[in-house]
């Protein structure tokens, strides 16, 4: 079989090859039933544009590249998902890096990505310090957003989520069931999540007068590490344990339940991020759910934003409420079923800022 080419959709149509192209491509306006015989002609005899040759008449390859920390942490295919839907929407089609939480290979990708002539980028940057230069080089050849994790101001657009409005809906919830005696699991390093949901902690404990805490321990946003970290924290005789992500939480669980420890009776757990194995951990996990599809959105919109040629205007910065799931691992015995706590009603769900 050949390719159908526009000459034979045309004459099928009865149109010429330059309207047929301008239905086909979108480019300039055309009548609603000129546009529908195109249309039916095309799908009739199976016509496929040709992408290799439109991105050399165009200069546009209709990719933008997708650069991520490690493929897989649960979280980020859900994020993944939103991204390429939001995306495909538009036309567009994803090229995926996965950089195995190395900021050299992550700089590689990136360098790779470019080299395919991608449109954009859109990266969750591995590190906040060690991802900067990488970056900035990149955000200095294409559009790039930043998703979920930044680089430090005025490098690129950045849209996350609000980590400490997610810190503050866990401390008041476990507070109102009684909890004083709270530690912290998170992650060492300086990724901008694992940094932002530690000084979220320490701030907020402060805030609320809280006494007698129990230890900070870092590690990395793993499973492993959360069962690891358990046996650290115990003998504090903590009531509550604040985990920076939900895979932390879950190993915590796990062990918990295999030294016998009554959870949420003895100590409470939390998590952040509402990944799909939350609600089936034992007990099931209360967390703080991240927009994945708000995120998504937010950036792909910035993004066109700055395909569309306005690429040289002030960063911003876009911060997205997240909600409190609670579930039973830290359900006071006058909860029923699992709710959620939204903070819409103290902070903006989308609070833009401009970078400088």
């Amino acid at each position: 079989m050949t390719d159908v080419t526009l000459r034979e959709v045309a004459r099928a149509s009865g149109c010429s090859v330059a309207t047929v192209s301008r239905v086909l491509a979108g480019t300039r306006p055309v009548g609603a039933e000129t546009a529908r015989r195109v249309r039916e002609a095309a799908e009739k005899l199976g016509y496929r544009p040709n992408q290799v040759a439109r991105a050399l008449r165009s200069r546009s390859t209709g990719t933008v590249g997708l650069v991520l920390p490690q493929i897989t942490n649960p979280f980020f295919p859900s994020l993944v998902r939103e991204v390429e839907h939001a995306l495909h929407a538009e036309g567009r089609a994803v090229l995926l890096a996965d950089c195995d939480d190395d900021p050299e290979v992550e700089a590689a990708r990136v360098a790779d990505l470019l080299d395919r002539q991608v449109d954009a980028l859109l990266i969750i940057a591995v590190d906040e310090r060690q991802s900067r230069d990488a970056v900035a080089k990149a955000a200095a050849h294409v559009p790039l957003v930043l998703l979920d994790r930044g680089c430090g101001p005025g490098i690129a657009d950045l849209v996350t989520t609000d980590n400490a409005t997610g810190m503050a809906l866990v401390l008041d919830h476990l507070v109102s069931t009684g909890r004083r005696r709270i530690c912290f699991v998170g992650a060492a390093g300086t990724g901008s999540a694992a940094v932002e949901r530690l000084a979220a902690y320490e701030a907020e404990t402060k805030a609320l007068g809280l006494h007698g805490l129990g230890p900070v321990e870092l590690g990395d946003f793993s499973l492993e590490w959360g069962r690891a970290a358990v046996d650290r924290i115990l003998p504090s005789r903590p009531d509550a344990v604040v985990c920076a992500n939900d895979l932390i939480a879950i190993g915590a669980l796990q062990r918990l339940r295999q030294l016998g420890v009554d959870v949420p009776g003895d100590i409470a757990v939390t998590g952040f991020d509402d990944i799909p194995m939350a609600d089936l951990a034992d007990p099931a996990l209360t967390t703080v759910r991240q927009p994945v599809r708000a995120l998504a959105a937010e950036a792909v919109h910035l993004l066109g934003h700055r395909l569309a040629g306005q690429n040289d205007g002030p960063r911003r910065l876009v911060r997205l409420a997240p909600e409190l799931v609670v579930r039973a691992s830290s359900a006071s015995s006058a909860s029923s079923a699992p709710r959620a706590s939204s903070a819409e009603d103290t902070r903006s769900t989308r609070t833009p800022e401009v970078e400088q």
